[in-house]
């Protein structure tokens, strides 16, 4: 997998995490687990944006440029391509795209990175 799409997934999973960690502490229903683990979930989601911002800055600057283009459109900036479908509009990737996560590729229609699953 090409290093660059992977450190976009990366940065996926910790903006995802970072959402629910936000929502965690807007809902009081998990006091418990707080006092429990003595971890705010301001604190992590403050952490997980440290390391956001970090796995950012090694992105390839047209890469980066175009992240941020995506993410102020939508909540995911890469989508899975299962059975020739883009995941993050549900339209049919052309067939003349090679199949590979070798290289970065995004979609025609959504504009968002895409990796492949077999």
């Amino acid at each position: 997998m090409h290093p660059q799409l992977e450190i976009l997934l990366e940065l996926q999973d910790l903006k995802t995490q970072q959402r629910e960690l936000v929502e965690a502490a807007e809902d009081s229903s998990h006091e418990i687990e707080r006092k429990v683990f003595r971890v705010r979930p301001e604190d992590a989601a403050a952490q997980l944006q440290a390391k956001i911002e970090e796995m950012e800055a090694t992105l390839a600057p047209d890469i980066a440029n175009r992240y941020r283009v995506i993410l102020d459109r939508r909540a995911r900036a890469v989508a899975p391509v299962l059975s020739g479908i883009c995941y993050g509009c549900f339209m049919t990737v052309p067939t003349a795209l090679p199949q590979s996560n070798e290289e970065i590729r995004w979609c025609e229609h959504c504009g968002s990175f895409l990796y492949f699953v077999d």
